[in-house]
């Protein structure tokens, strides 16, 4: 009885326990089975939203670039050079300080009227303003003014152009930029690639920098394509352009690129001597070369006119892909090679994309890479204030004299005179009038501006429109900076005052250039510039015509290859590319056109 009741009791408990205890439990499992359906649920809302967010934002990028090509297409795409330049955020308030007013753009001398209006109109943006300071996104404004002063006031000077950079060619200009940041001198990319010998264990073409030297050669005329055409190949090859410049050219040009330096440091291992390094030509010789063979450190690529024997291959794709595995190249060049450049098959597109415009080479890249040092800048400004300031218009003459026992000084200026008033540059003598019966009349002044090593073509000049009149009532007036009557070489005096005439030439607003002369060329190239270009006179007859007028503003390829690397034989360029055709100064060189120049 009694263990009868005991075990009643236990099971009273065990009852009353658990129905106490089972409802709890059963609470707490459904809880914990609904957090866990709320978890997983959870998670896969957020999936969804992540995938509906990763869609909806495709859309819009999709969206956007089609919107961005159709710009892009319709020509509409200032915007984006704009945002590249950081918009108004980059503009500081210093730079919104130093805007010029009218009385600044006039006491820099005559100005383009449509800039003039530009100024005039308050409705000018900042970022208008620093489009056109920036040269239309082509520079850049985090170089300190002080350093180079043309740079920030060269605008003022010369017209604004009308040829605008592509958005691909700024965005090109930007990485580069950024990779000679990177790479430049004394970084430890440029320590270690510099501190290798001649001979290398394997193929450089997986090296992150690579470098691009360039060297001095003739006058400079020459130097100035040849940098020119190094750049652009640089730029394409993504290679490093590093400059050996001498005491003659120290004083030249301000640094091109911000926070590095173009400059080969004086302490490079071959700065004198050379003569150890393998050359390209040798390498042609062993046709065996691939990606397994060993590849020097340096090489030296020889482009000069006198050394034309291997030219004919630089532009073929093989012999790009052997260079492509070269760290360091050093370049020895006179010529502006950039039309074998269009040659090489595997760069047509990039050129194609950065250049729309294919006669604009020189002037876009000239632009960008040479502006006055301070010390040429004070010679041009102070020059331009003195003679060219005030006229209404500026003509510029360009004569260089190869031979003076072909021609006659006088026979040249004869010829001058001829292709200016044919052209309607200067005008006629009115030998009926004197010097003093249009003293009180208004009239229009040009300046003439003589750029020669011999005196005698700004003085004769300058009498012939003293001492008489003119048919048309305007006043010109001749000045000619320099005549150092020979070319000097290694004389860094003579070259600032062949900088300063090159870089006053380029701010007229008409050029008479002569023959063949590369001084003629980089003029013209940088002032955006069709030139009349004088023929090469024999005895003491004038040409006739006098003068042709140059159909593009690109410098001309004094000695292009004539080998075809696909076809293996001799070929005529011009047959081929329709931006090409041989240059009125010289029959075989190459000079780019636009495409719509031909059929």
């Amino acid at each position: 009885m009694t263990m009868d009741r005991l075990s009643f009791k236990r099971f009273r408990t065990l009852l009353v326990v658990g129905s106490i205890t089972f409802p709890i439990l059963f609470t707490l499992t459904l809880m914990h089975q609904h957090s866990i359906y709320d978890l997983v649920e959870g998670v896969s809302n957020i999936n969804i939203l992540a995938a509906r967010a990763q869609n909806a934002t495709t859309n819009v990028l999709k969206e956007g670039r089609r919107n961005a090509t159709v710009q892009v297409e319709e020509g509409k795409d200032q915007n984006v050079v704009d945002k590249m330049l950081g918009g108004k955020q980059q503009i500081s308030s210093e730079e919104q300080a130093q805007t010029p007013t009218n009385a600044d753009i006039g006491k820099a001398g005559s100005k383009n009227h449509s800039f003039e209006d530009e100024k005039n109109d308050s409705t000018l943006s900042t970022v208008g303003f620093a489009s056109v300071r920036l040269l239309d996104g082509l520079l850049v404004s985090t170089f300190d003014e002080g350093s180079c002063i043309s740079r920030y006031q060269s605008y003022l000077f010369r017209k604004r152009s009308p040829h605008k950079p592509s958005v691909y060619l700024i965005s090109k200009l930007r990485k580069y930029e950024h990779l000679h940041r990177s790479c430049g001198p004394h970084t430890k990319s440029y320590d270690k690639i510099m501190g290798k010998s001649t001979k290398s264990s394997k193929s450089g073409a997986g090296e992150k920098c690579k470098y691009l030297v360039w060297t001095a050669s003739n006058g400079l005329g020459n130097r100035m394509l040849t940098l020119v055409a190094a750049f652009l190949y640089a730029i394409l090859t993504d290679r490093v352009l590093l400059v050996k410049f001498g005491d003659d050219m120290s004083d030249l040009f301000c640094e091109p690129f911000a926070d590095s330096s173009w400059l080969l440091p004086r302490n490079f291992r071959y700065w004198k001597d050379q003569k150890h390094i393998k050359t390209h030509e040798s390498m042609l010789i062993n046709k065996g070369y691939n990606a397994k063979e060993i590849f020097p450190s340096f090489l030296i690529l020889n482009l000069q006119h006198t050394h034309d024997g291997h030219n004919n291959f630089f532009h073929c794709d093989h012999c790009q892909n052997v260079l492509q595995r070269v760290p360091v190249m050093i370049l020895w060049s006179d010529q502006y090679f950039v039309p074998s450049l269009f040659l090489i098959p595997s760069f047509r597109k990039d050129l194609s994309k950065m250049f729309p415009q294919k006669d604009t080479i020189f002037h876009h890249l000239g632009r960008y890479l040479f502006h006055p040092s301070n010390k040429a800048w004070e010679l041009i400004s102070k020059f331009y204030q003195a003679h060219l300031a005030k006229a209404n218009e500026k003509i510029g003459l360009q004569i260089r004299v190869f031979n003076t026992h072909r021609a006659s000084h006088q026979t040249i200026i004869n010829e001058i005179i001829a292709c200016t008033l044919r052209h309607k540059l200067l005008p006629e003598i009115d030998m009926g009038k004197s010097k003093t019966s249009l003293k009180n009349h208004a009239t229009i002044s040009k300046a003439v501006l003589v750029a020669s090593l011999y005196s005698e073509y700004g003085e004769r000049l300058r009498n012939m429109y003293m001492m008489n009149t003119t048919v048309t009532g305007e006043v010109i007036r001749v000045s000619q900076p320099s005549h150092e009557e020979r070319q000097k070489s290694n004389d860094g005096m003579h070259n600032i005052k062949a900088w300063s005439e090159i870089y006053l030439l380029s701010l007229c607003d008409a050029l008479v250039t002569s023959p063949k002369s590369t001084f003629g060329y980089v003029a013209h190239g940088l002032g955006g510039l069709k030139p009349w270009i004088l023929k090469r006179p024999y005895g003491e007859t004038v040409p006739e015509p006098p003068c042709q007028r140059a159909m593009s503003m690109e410098p001309c390829f004094h000695y292009p290859p004539k080998y075809e690397c696909s076809a293996n034989r001799t070929i005529d360029f011009t047959s081929l590319v329709h931006h090409m055709e041989h240059c009125e100064d010289v029959p075989n060189g190459l000079r780019l056109i636009n495409d719509n120049r031909k059929g």
